[in-house]
């Protein structure tokens, strides 16, 4: 959808908001975003999924972000198919900030400001509250795609990657009710000022399973030498924290292979993506 088209469907289901100043913002890969005015954006399905996504952020994410210590996108307004558009889509606040793929962090205080992060939203989620098969598997689940990945990433140390996932494997299972997780932290999915962590954002793969899943990114956001005090701030024991390790390795080779295709100009690849993933392989494995 470009800018008129845009402002025309705001004029029809928001028109308080339709002379707001609109500019276009690289999304990700089930939503089309644009910045909507100075503290909003709006946010259009581009895959099948995506509404569904957009309506439980609507649902779940309000609570949650009133009692999370740093922002995030809070939904404000969600408007149904109509002949102009014919899916939902969502307005939400804007977190101000520069996404971590295109200044990292380096901030070593982010790591305490993480787990603080981490620990107001890991808390006990509802036990009819689906999981998520994709970013909640467990990590036996993964180790077919990661050890192909390892055969044909000749920047991965194999032995070293090995060591690691079999450890984590070896790690005992999560025991006790699921928590709340965003589920997808990675550099695109937070954004930075001044070096410090300023705001989480994306809650489109919001579940509830184990806090490894989370705990992951002490090694894929921070900088070098903070993934210890992040996971000291949380209180993780030693079986998550070798679970999340595991989850790092994993979630890093997916981040390098579309850093990869970034690099050489293939659809969906993200270059911004590469010197990240690179970075937090060497933290992962060192």
């Amino acid at each position: 959808m470009g800018e008129r088209e845009l402002r025309e469907l705001l004029q029809e289901r928001h028109p308080d908001l339709a002379g707001l100043e609109l500019k276009a913002v690289d999304g990700g890969w089930d939503n089309q975003m644009w910045r909507l005015g100075a503290d909003l954006a709006v946010r259009l399905p581009r895959s099948e999924r995506a509404p569904a996504l957009l309506e439980r952020e609507y649902r779940l994410v309000p609570e949650l972000a009133s009692r999370l210590p740093l922002p995030v996108p809070v939904p404000v307004r969600l408007s149904g198919p109509s002949e102009r558009f014919p899916r939902t889509w969502l307005v939400t606040t804007w977190v101000h900030g520069t996404p971590a793929d295109v200044e990292p962090v380096a901030d070593p205080a982010a790591g305490v400001a993480l787990a603080s992060f981490l620990r107001a939203l890991h808390v006990e989620g509802p036990a009819g509250h689906p999981a998520n098969d994709g970013r909640g598997a467990p990590l036996a689940a993964m180790s077919a795609h990661l050890e192909e990945a390892l055969g044909r990433l000749p920047q991965v140390d194999g032995e070293r990657a090995r060591t690691v996932w079999k450890d984590a494997l070896a790690a005992p299972d999560h025991e006790g009710p699921g928590v709340w997780l965003h589920g997808d932290l990675h550099p695109a999915n937070v954004v930075v000022e001044a070096g410090g962590l300023a705001g989480v954002v994306d809650f489109g793969d919001l579940f509830v399973g184990d806090p490894a899943v989370d705990l992951a990114a002490a090694w894929i956001l921070l900088p070098d030498g903070a993934a210890e005090a992040c996971l000291d701030a949380y209180g993780a024991d030693e079986p998550v924290v070798r679970r999340a390790r595991g989850r790092a390795l994993a979630k890093t080779v997916a981040l390098l292979e579309i850093g990869i295709a970034g690099e050489q100009g293939r659809v969906g690849g993200k270059p911004t993506w590469m010197p990240a993933a690179e970075a937090a392989l060497a933290r992962i494995l060192a």
